[in-house]
């Protein structure tokens, strides 16, 4: 009797543990995206400020991009992206995972390109691709 006592109360513990880790993935995912999310309307709103001053999208890769809004263009203008500690030590945007954001432009518009928790950019034959996207 003790035995089934002392098997079911291990079961108990491993069937909640397993339920507290789950719970708190989902909850540091779903902190972590609400995080992507508030970063990027930041990034879209400076992205489009800087081309309110000077007619154009800054153009580069991801750093030559943190550079442009922060004053390294033709007209010297700055232009405040928002939380400056998502920047990697080769001065780029990273996403809430720390891996670098891809932006791309095309004509009036942007997309930029999150890796998402896996830190993994994915092609489109993945499927369950956890990368995100946004664009204007």
């Amino acid at each position: 009797m003790k035995r089934i006592l002392m098997l079911l109360g291990v079961v108990a513990v491993v069937v909640c543990g397993g339920w507290t880790y789950s719970t708190l993935t989902r909850w540091n995912v779903a902190a972590r995206t609400t995080r992507f999310n508030e970063d990027l309307d930041d990034l879209f709103y400076a992205l489009q400020k800087y081309k309110e001053y000077t007619a154009s999208y800054p153009v580069g890769n991801n750093a030559e991009v943190v550079k442009a809004l922060g004053g390294n263009n033709s007209q010297k203008v700055i232009v405040d992206i928002g939380r400056r500690k998502n920047l990697n030590s080769k001065g780029e945007l990273v996403d809430p995972w720390g891996t670098p954001y891809r932006i791309y432009f095309s004509g009036e518009g942007v997309l930029i390109r999150s890796a998402g928790p896996n830190k993994r950019f994915d092609d489109s034959t993945v499927q369950n691709s956890d990368d995100f996207y946004r664009s204007n």
